[in-house]
């Protein structure tokens, strides 16, 4: 009824198919003002609320982009924002609704709107992991679609219930955990992700309490439960109604899998609940997911073949494996190759290529992007003259049927004509030390003397700061992406606690911490610049490299002066995760 008043009232002043902004904290007020969009006939904006500068920026790019001509939001907001929109002019001259005080009488004066599958329902601003924000234009029919895969791929039913703490301007919270939950006309819960990442085990206290039978997140999600939730907590959760625990959003981590479920597996948590999935805001979200009456699927790979961009099936126990995770199988209606990037035809069996779909849940492009819109989402096969497909960025193969997702295209790392995969490299990092905090770093390429070089950066624990010994740490580092990855790291950064780049879901913004490191405005806590050879040793001596706590350090190659390399300690805002207060905040739909 509440998503009919505001349907009444967005007619009244607006015509149909205009963009408006969602100005909302996470709660029942979104998903009102989302659905009252969807059944006027316009086209939802959600957007990031501005708790620091970085979203501020977001929004005023949105703003400029979308062009939309209301913005819906509540009167509590709108004051406490009230500073921040005045600095966005195009923000200041919208039409500002409040929609909690809107009539009750106003759902009588609704009227049902012309719409067709293909009508555009949702601009879903990209979290931008790999590049400035694009509005990607999805539509009724890709929302009934995605979510129709969705319920069958997670088998959900009225009695099912689920707890969502993804923010609602994420595709994964959206789609995932607002949309799905009214095409499946199931109950779910919505959390703050502030109180989330502030207290864990908020999240899987609500899934104990509420009987949830669907929860998930990204990967680091669950390593964050692992290490923050004691044993004392654990003895009072009742994990044994969750059914379905997805995991995508970034790679899935097949140690991430097993410390969950030796850590929880008392609270009575299933391994084959865990649900493997491969998405993308282009896809509407869904885009593969595996089978939810088995167990994820693992491959054991030759890591040296992988450098070559090919896949060798190794035994367990092998000395150059790498253990893989799959994604699933091809969901009905859609089809997905694989794709040599540069030659655009197919790829042998063996062979890692770009992933490329097509299907109903392909978005329609991006908003007022016809160049980007034709390269990405109409791409053709050079070979066959078929298409079109969307081309996703990210590396894969398909195996016995199912998706495995290698990483991302443009974080590739080729140095001396081996591929590298930046997390596997932060894998080895993370591992190597405890000061070290678990996924909280990066691994990237720079070009040093006309040659491409291994970069790496990660956060250290806040409690080691103080008394750091940043070469034993450094020389940890060094040592383990060295004998695993058979490479030598150039230049080694370690960084305050949680002043990483990452998007508001928790992906590493690897090519925002490439610019940060060459801008040198990375907050720094200790760092080591060295310039190697070719054909020194794996190890550097002292005499190639240099650590020093925080300060301006330059390494320059030998003979080529105009390369030198500064590293200079700056200030990063991480994200809003510490700015709300830590009270529960638990709402059912």
């Amino acid at each position: 009824r509440r998503a009919l008043a505001i349907a009444a009232h967005l007619q009244s002043h607006l015509a149909p198919g205009e963009r408006v902004l969602l100005f909302y904290p996470p709660g029942i007020e979104f998903p009102t003002a989302f659905f009252g969009c969807l059944c006027a006939g316009m086209v939802a904006v959600p957007t990031y609320l501005p708790y620091s500068n970085r979203f501020l920026a977001n929004l005023d790019a949105t703003v400029c982009d979308a062009r939309p001509t209301a913005v819906l939001t509540t009167t509590s907001t709108l004051e406490e924002f009230r500073r921040q929109i005045d600095r966005i002019p195009g923000l200041m001259a919208l039409k500002w609704i409040p929609t909690d005080t809107l009539s009750d009488d106003l759902p009588t004066a609704w009227k049902e709107p012309s719409l067709g599958a293909d009508s555009l329902a949702v601009l879903q601003y990209s979290s931008g992991s790999t590049g400035s924000p694009k509005g990607i234009m999805v539509s009724h029919g890709n929302l009934l679609h995605n979510s129709f895969l969705i319920h069958e791929a997670f088998g959900q039913s009225p009695s099912s219930r689920g707890v969502i703490w993804l923010p609602p301007y994420h595709d994964m919270g959206l789609v995932g955990g607002i949309v799905g939950t009214v095409y499946a006309g199931m109950d779910t819960i919505l959390m703050s992700p502030v109180h989330f990442i502030q207290k864990p085990l908020r999240w899987l206290t609500a899934i104990s309490r509420y009987k949830a039978t669907a929860s998930g997140g990204p990967n680091f999600a669950y390593d964050l439960c692992v290490r923050k939730i004691t044993a004392e907590q654990k003895s009072a959760l009742d994990l044994s109604r969750w059914e379905v625990a997805f995991n995508g959003a970034e790679p899935v981590r097949p140690e991430t899998l097993q410390r969950f479920t030796a850590a929880f597996e008392p609270c009575g948590f299933r391994k084959k609940a865990f649900l493997p999935c491969y998405g993308l805001a282009e896809t509407t979200l869904f885009a593969s997911g595996c089978d939810k009456s088995a167990e994820p699927a693992f491959l054991l790979a030759d890591i040296q073949a992988l450098k070559l961009g090919r896949i060798a099936r190794m035994p367990e126990g092998g000395q150059h494996d790498i253990k893989l995770v799959g994604n699933g199988g091809v969901p009905p209606g859609h089809e997905i190759v694989i794709v040599d990037p540069e030659k655009q035809t197919l790829c042998k069996s063996d062979q890692i290529g770009e992933i490329w779909i097509s299907g109903p849940s392909v978005a329609q492009g991006y908003w007022n992007r016809p160049e980007d819109s034709e390269q990405t989402f109409r791409a053709r096969l050079a070979d066959k003259g078929e298409g079109s497909f969307l081309r996703t960025g990210d590396l894969g193969f398909i195996h016995a049927g199912e998706l495995f997702v290698t990483g991302r295209l443009k974080d590739l790392i080729i140095i001396r004509g081996l591929n590298y995969y930046p997390q596997d490299i932060e894998r080895a990092v993370e591992r190597s030390h405890e000061a070290l905090r678990p996924g909280c770093g990066a691994a990237f390429a720079v070009e040093v003397g006309d040659e491409e070089r291994l970069v790496v950066v990660q956060e250290i624990k806040r409690q080691y700061i103080k008394n750091l010994n940043a070469e034993a740490v450094i020389g940890a580092i060094r040592q383990s992406v060295s004998r695993e990855h058979g490479i030598q790291a150039y230049a080694v950064v370690l960084l305050k606690t949680a002043s990483l780049p990452k998007t508001t879901s928790g992906k590493i913004k690897r090519h925002l911490c490439r610019e940060h490191f060459i801008q040198g405005s990375l907050k720094v806590v200790a760092e080591c610049v060295g310039y190697f050879q070719k054909g020194e040793p794996e190890i550097p001596s002292q005499q190639q490299t240099e650590c020093r706590p925080v300060q301006r350090i330059s390494a320059t190659p030998a003979g080529n002066p105009s390369k030198a390399f500064p590293l200079i300690a700056g200030g990063l805002e991480s994200d809003d995760m510490r700015r709300e207060d830590a009270s529960e905040h638990i709402r059912v739909i």
